[in-house]
């Protein structure tokens, strides 16, 4: 018979799909959640897409008596949509912003505008340290021709670090959020195998709702169907991971999704379905310190595959650079030859009959345009040049790094 825990927790999380003027029965859906969040009295709820502060103010006026603790993570042009609230007193909080996002001119997208970024709370419930991370990183639009995975896959390795780089004095580490990974892709099993995280719903001792776990469900009259013609049953594209470190253990009990509908006014909560993990933290029954993950030999393939990805992406980059900077030199030989014919005809040169004078204006303002925003782009690409050739880097020396651990037993 087993004994009983040290502590018990229970985590919510939720994208909870909150776009201002654009996403249906907003504020309405905003009160359910607030509801069921009070109903059922969780420790932790990690939420994404809070995208207005608005919406946090209004969630954390209905959620005080419960959640006395909260914080809304701010960045990028509209907020990383990232929130915590909590039973327990957060006792300090950082946010990391991702280095790539997407694409600026892709307006219909919109991920560079939301600034995707990871959020650290730190907790102490009854002397023992929580790390908790809540995070949305960039969406798939296209699971065929992806042009922003390789932004993903630096993302991954991005918040796996900066897990592994500020989890040291943690007891217990956990992290909620909207991947925008399939479980099996080379995203997500990089973030696990670098960071040693344990996922909630393969380690349940049991799972509700979902029996695939899935968070995008064709049940679910929000969701985009055209998501889900390849995989009709669902997509599991949100998590709740955890590992304990030094002397403490954690196991996931149970593993619960919502399914659609779950309430009296018959309206999702969220596109997304909600997860809920509940995890039991416990003393090490040995003294083996868990701080650093064994390294185990798939991890290298993994490294590979994520490299291969960067590199694709770093390739297209480049490419990009290249057409911005062709562009802002046309655009400065463009304006060059205007500049010489309008001396040549003030000071009657050659040139008896110039453009009209509208046309000529017109021409000279197009030419400054196409400058002042190819040059942008330039600057642009410019910088994810440098932050795949780093990444990429980063990832040469992990890979050695793990191969030289290997070799040497």
């Amino acid at each position: 018979m087993d004994t009983c825990p040290l502590l018990q927790l229970r985590v919510f999380d939720l994208n909870c799909w909150a776009i201002r003027f654009l996403s249906k029965l907003r504020e309405e859906r905003i009160e359910l959640i607030a509801a069921i969040l009070n109903q059922e009295g969780f420790d932790l709820a990690l939420l994404q897409e809070v995208w207005s502060e608005k919406d946090y103010w209004e969630l954390k006026k209905k959620l005080t008596a419960c959640y006395p603790s909260s914080h809304y993570f701010k960045s990028g042009v509209i907020g990383s949509g990232l929130c915590i609230f909590s039973k327990h007193q957060i006792l300090d909080t950082f946010l990391y912003q991702y280095s790539v996002n997407g694409y600026p001119y892709m307006l219909q997208h919109g991920d560079w505008f939301g600034g995707k970024s990871v959020g650290l709370a730190i907790l102490k419930i009854q002397e023992i340290v929580f790390n908790v991370y809540v995070t949305h990183l960039h969406a798939e639009y296209c699971r065929e021709k992806d042009c922003y995975l390789p932004h993903r896959v630096v993302q991954a390795w991005e918040l796996a670090q900066f897990i592994q780089h500020t989890s040291k004095g943690a007891d217990v580490v956990l992290l909620g959020g909207d991947l925008n990974m399939h479980p099996e892709d080379v995203g997500i099993r990089l973030l696990q195998g670098w960071t040693g995280f344990r996922d909630s719903f393969i380690a349940a001792e049991r799972v509700e709702g979902s029996p695939d776990g899935c968070t995008l469900v064709p049940s679910n009259r929000f969701t985009n169907k055209k998501e889900l013609q390849i995989y009709p049953e669902g997509i599991r594209i949100d998590y709740i991971l955890y590992k304990g470190l030094s002397e403490y253990t954690i196991r996931c009990h149970r593993y619960e999704t919502s399914s659609g509908t779950t309430n009296e006014k018959d309206v999702p909560y969220s596109d997304h379905e909600a997860v809920i993990a509940i995890l039991s933290v416990d003393k090490r029954k040995s003294n083996k310190c868990q701080n650093h993950p064994t390294v185990e030999p798939f991890l290298v393939d993994v490294l590979n595959e994520a490299r291969m990805e960067v590199r694709v992406g770093l390739h297209s980059a480049q490419r990009q650079q290249y057409s911005c900077g062709r562009m802002v030199v046309l655009a400065v030989l463009l304006l060059l030859m205007q500049g010489a014919m309008g001396l040549s005809s003030m000071f009657g040169g050659a040139l008896q009959q110039p453009f009209p004078k509208f046309s000529f204006s017109l021409l000279g303002l197009l030419a400054v345009v196409v400058l002042l925003i190819s040059a942008l782009f330039y600057l642009f690409h410019t910088i994810e040049v440098k932050v795949l050739q780093g990444t990429e880097e980063q990832m040469r020396v992990g890979l050695q790094t793990l191969q030289d651990k290997l070799s040497s037993g």
